[in-house]
């Protein structure tokens, strides 16, 4: 799958890069779309996700979002390409300055997962990734083969935090 991508670290309810890449992930994602529709093939721009890590994978069950590091990503068809992407980033940087240096389009392959959804604030994700990492990976004979990975379905500034849905995904092998 085709990504536009920004990476960052520290915790995305404090860290102003967090705000800026989502800011610009969007922006370059209309770009795009609007350059799609121009040529008569329109597309949804979908939902935004994100991969997170740390040094230490329990920072995400003890909510230690200062250690957090990650890459917000949002999907873009195959067939973008790169004249089109630049195009879409000169056109961004027009209207928001400078670009951050990790804003790129790159394809993303994860493999062999295990997924679950998750209803209710983000903040509250711990158990069921407590539950994911600690329970479910271990008694299936699985072990940490990426990033987790989140998709957000729902939009924090129109759903109440007890109803956003999120995808929490791991990418996993065996041990």
């Amino acid at each position: 799958m085709s990504f536009v991508m920004v990476d960052g670290e520290g915790d995305p309810n404090q860290a102003p890069a967090y705000r800026d890449a989502v800011e610009w992930l969007y922006t370059v994602s209309y770009a795009l779309k609007f350059a799609m529709k121009a040529d008569g093939r329109d597309y949804v721009v979908p939902p935004l996700e994100g991969l997170w890590w740390a040094d230490d994978p329990s920072s995400f069950v003890a909510r230690r979002k200062h250690a957090w590091r990650w890459t917000m990503m949002i999907r873009t068809p195959l067939d973008i390409g790169t004249a089109r992407f630049n195009e879409a980033v000169a056109k961004a940087t027009r209207k928001r300055g400078t670009a951050p240096q990790s804003l790129r389009m790159a394809l993303y392959e994860e493999g062999l997962c295990l997924q679950t959804l998750h209803v209710g604030a983000y903040d509250d994700e711990g158990p069921t990734l407590a539950a994911l990492h600690e329970q479910i990976m271990p008694a299936q004979g699985l072990t940490f083969a990426g990033p987790h990975h989140e998709i957000y379905l729902g939009d924090p500034r129109k759903v109440e935090p007890a109803r956003l849905k999120t995808v929490l995904r791991q990418p996993v092998r065996a041990l």
